[in-house]
């Protein structure tokens, strides 16, 4: 089995930052594709944003401009940092890797989520 924890999530004021970091542990052969997804009150997850194992990036239309997502793959690990923020980025965040354990093949797995409020 793959896990995935993610912190950093918290109360902030509009315009603060956030930076949301996700952990992957469990003998892990290999990661391809890491992301970000959110949900908001009343509403269905949805991507935030993606990289691939080779570095490329994918954001949906909310992050643009704001938000930066990075990996570290000597941690096995995915960040957002998130600028700017607004307080329709209300939702509980999402971690998500498609990662293949050493004893089997690729599937998707997701992390517990974690809070971010942006409210003053």
């Amino acid at each position: 089995q793959v896990q995935l924890v993610e912190s950093g999530g918290g109360l902030v004021q509009p315009g603060g930052s956030l930076r949301l970091s996700c952990a992957a542990s469990g003998n892990i052969f290999s990661i391809s594709v890491m992301g970000w997804y959110r949900q908001g009150p009343g509403k269905q997850r949805e991507l935030v944003a993606a990289i691939t194992s080779g570095g490329i990036t994918d954001y949906q239309a909310p992050a643009k401009g704001r938000f930066t997502i990075s990996r570290d793959d000597a941690k096995n690990a995915v960040y957002l940092q998130m600028n700017s923020l607004k307080p329709e980025d209300t939702a509980v965040y999402y971690c998500n890797a498609d990662a293949r354990h050493v004893d089997g093949p690729s599937a998707d797995y997701w992390g517990q989520g974690t809070q971010v409020t942006v409210s003053s």
